[in-house]
């Protein structure tokens, strides 16, 4: 495969949310067609000979990466959404913000015991949703074989947040 610069693509945005932060912006992915098939086609290339069974994916921006991989792969694709965004009987977890709390969702029904799932998120920063969604699936009685991410902010420290995890990225960033 052809080695695309993905960093070229993705818009960096100085003091959002707010003043310090140094937000990493997808969507200029997704308005660049070369870029976007970049990351569908090296994800494919990266998962198409693993054992997965489904692939689950987090809100919002997760999805966009996601149901393209499941598409091509031929996989049921697996959302895990906020609490009360999904109809009907649902297992939740919670997880740490850095002023509060919150909860990850999954329909009961969409994890099958046993299952290999691949969870996709577009980035990997602190760790904290993933890991929830991840501890979710396995309360479900399913296995996380990998998760994966556009873009992984490792100075934040993910890595050690989502041991024992597999993790792979497309790029990573040290910081400013």
């Amino acid at each position: 495969m052809e080695k695309f610069n993905l960093d070229n693509a993705i818009r960096k945005i100085h003091d959002f949310p707010r003043a310090g932060i140094l937000f990493y912006d997808i969507t200029s992915i997704l308005t660049n067609p070369e870029a976007f098939k970049y990351c569908i086609d090296t994800m494919q290339e990266l998962y198409k000979n693993e054992k997965i069974d489904a692939i689950a994916c987090v809100e919002a921006r997760g999805f966009v990466f996601a149901a393209p991989l499941a598409y091509k792969l031929g996989l049921p694709l697996i959302l895990v959404r906020k609490r009360g965004k999904l109809p009907g009987k649902t297992r939740e977890r919670k997880y740490n913000l850095e002023y509060g709390q919150d909860f990850v969702t999954i329909h009961e029904t969409d994890v099958e015991k046993g299952q290999n799932i691949l969870l996709v998120d577009d980035l990997i920063a602190t760790g904290g949703t993933i890991k929830a969604a991840a501890e979710l699936i396995e309360e479900m009685e399913a296995k996380v074989v990998g998760i994966f991410g556009i873009i992984g902010l490792p100075f934040l420290d993910y890595e050690n947040v989502l041991k024992p995890y597999k993790i792979k990225t497309l790029i990573n960033y040290e910081g400013e």
